[in-house]
């Protein structure tokens, strides 16, 4: 007879429990030969060691799954207690424990799925500067809000910052309708859209008023200092060489920041330069900055994205490139 006593203190304990104990009933069942007792946070295992093991190792996997995704079915908790035999699916050990990032809403699997983007994900978890550049469609903005919500869920930062410069992309802002909020909001959308994927609308909305996640044009990010978060900057292709300087020279000493940009999507006027490539240029011998390059395989869009920026990148080739090509064919 062997006891052990696990506590629940990073997950809320209702979703682990379910309503009226359904979830904690359902464990009782698939355990019958233990006895398994609940106080509080903390629940205490009573049995033969092995039976014991397994139900602690059971009971991790939900715990893992509540951490990154907050809420749990009951049908997804049988699944994860396995069969009779305690035999756990294949893919649901593989979806716990490989490549996620988070468990987005109604369970929505969020992980990197490209070489490049699971490249990006090792490289933010290794460097504190992180340069992810590539073409529309690529999960460059969509990864770097997933390791953000991540790092958040996890308690590594304290909050989120997701910024980008409200820059016109052929249309002028100064005749949309709506107070400055309401014209910058568009810019801003991708990012909502992003989060709105990841968290739960309730959990949202309670982050974004207490600013645990602050969603703000690059101009607001002038004179703070940005630390214990998570920092994204998005559509940095649109900064000039002084404002991803500014950004780059706010982040504190336990900040992570993520820049990403497609520098074939420039919308600054013509008299300006981007100055993201440069930033990348200057910055490429630092210990814990790091580049990585995104391309046409990553695309996760329509499959007709792939093809789309395939044919502008031929169109865009030097004449005398084109010409070796079609001599080669």
């Amino acid at each position: 007879m062997t006891e052990h006593i696990i506590n629940l203190e990073t997950v809320n304990p209702i979703e682990f429990f379910g309503v009226n104990n359904n979830k904690f009933d359902i464990l009782k069942k698939k355990f019958p030969l233990l006895k398994i007792l609940s106080r509080g946070s903390l629940i205490k295992l009573s049995g033969k060691p092995e039976e014991v093991d397994l139900a602690k190792e059971k009971i991790d996997l939900i715990v893992q799954y509540l951490e990154r995704n907050g809420h749990l079915s009951e049908n997804y908790f049988s699944k994860i207690l396995g069969d009779d035999d305690g035999v756990i699916d294949e893919k649901i050990t593989e979806d716990i424990n490989n490549d996620i990032l988070v468990f987005g809403q109604n369970g929505k699997i969020i992980k990197a799925k490209t070489r490049n983007q699971k490249l990006l994900v090792s490289a933010a978890d290794k460097n504190d500067i992180i340069f992810a550049v590539g073409p529309a469609g690529t999960g460059k903005t969509y990864t770097a809000v997933a390791l953000a919500v991540r790092a958040l869920k996890n308690k590594s930062v304290k909050k989120i910052i997701l910024t980008r410069p409200a820059v016109e992309a052929g249309e002028s802002l100064g005749f949309l309708p709506g107070d400055l909020k309401e014209k910058i909001d568009p810019y801003l959308r991708p990012l909502y859209d992003a989060l709105d994927d990841m968290i739960p609308a309730d959990k949202l909305n309670y982050y974004m008023t207490n600013r645990i996640i602050e969603v703000a044009p690059l101009a607001y990010m002038r004179g703070r200092t940005l630390d214990n978060a998570y920092i994204i900057l998005d559509e940095a292709q649109n900064t000039t060489e002084l404002q991803i300087k500014m950004f780059l020279t706010r982040i504190g000493p336990t900040a992570k920041a993520i820049i990403t940009g497609d520098m074939t999507q420039v919308d600054l006027p013509k008299n300006q330069t981007s100055g993201l490539g440069k930033a990348i240029h200057i910055l490429r011998n630092i210990n814990g900055i790091i580049h990585i390059e995104l391309d046409g395989e990553d695309v996760v869009r329509h499959r007709l994205v792939k093809e789309i920026i395939k044919a502008y990148d031929r169109a865009n080739q030097p004449a005398e490139t084109k010409k070796s090509d079609e001599a080669a064919k």
